[in-house]
């Protein structure tokens, strides 16, 4: 089966390559091209960025001098400017991407209007999410699976390291085991990190899969979107 309709979510530690910190451009020329493969195939495709290759909130409120709220807007700043980097690269890319904010920045981007971005989705546009949901406490997994509920995504595809979901860290344990296939209420255990328990509650509840798999594999997302499950783990009700 080929989805028509995706989300993707990337880390923002993602985008800082070996560096750990900032952008590297490399790693957004490289996101362009695997995004571009998806729209060239038809594919419509909206992004959730995170932001802590800048600042993370719960890292910047960890010793009270700066609270938990405040910690939290400013990681919503930082993925903006990820957001940003993002539109950058798909539109030198030669795709049409809108920045759209759950925080009003104007002058950067378009404000969160669900049928807005339903309808650049419609016209073939990259629709970029940036500021979480626009709330503190939120993680931008949860944002992910809010903003694919909103726009009727099919699929979140969370991109990371790693070629799916495993019984513990494979890069601790050499035997650790990939599970192809796990339910939300396997992947809520404590031993099993997937997405935030929050954002993982809310894909239950409206029935949307969550795929994870390694953004670092060229041409992966394409071939997992048309059906490849043997490149990524999926999360979801079996039948």
């Amino acid at each position: 089966m080929v989805e028509k309709r995706v989300l993707v979510k990337f880390s923002g530690e993602a985008l800082a390559g070996e560096n750990g910190f900032g952008i590297d451009t490399q790693i957004l020329h490289f996101i362009s091209e695997e995004i571009k493969s998806l729209v060239d195939n038809g594919i419509s495709v909206a992004v959730v960025i995170g932001g802590g290759n800048i600042i993370r909130g719960v890292t910047a409120a960890a010793d009270g001098v700066i609270k938990r709220t405040s910690g939290d807007y400013m990681g919503m700043l930082a993925t903006a400017i990820n957001g940003i980097a993002l539109q950058e690269a798909f539109e030198h890319n030669g795709l049409d991407a809108r920045l759209v904010s759950a925080i009003d920045m104007q002058e950067i981007g378009e404000p969160f209007i669900v049928r807005r971005a339903k309808r650049h989705l419609d016209k073939g546009r990259v629709v970029v999410f940036a500021g979480g949901t626009g709330n503190p406490y939120f993680t931008t997994d949860t944002a992910a699976t809010l903003r694919a509920s909103e726009i009727c995504a099919e699929v979140i595809i969370k991109a990371t390291k790693v070629d799916g979901v495993y019984d513990r860290d494979p890069n601790k344990f050499s035997d650790a085991v990939k599970l192809s296939s796990i339910t939300y209420d396997e992947a809520l255990k404590d031993d099993i990190k997937v997405m935030d328990d929050t954002s993982i509650a809310l894909a239950k509840d409206n029935a949307l899969p969550i795929i994870v798999c390694n953004m670092f594999e060229k041409g992966n997302l394409l071939k997992i979107v048309q059906g490849d499950r043997s490149l990524c783990s999926i999360v979801e009700d079996k039948s």
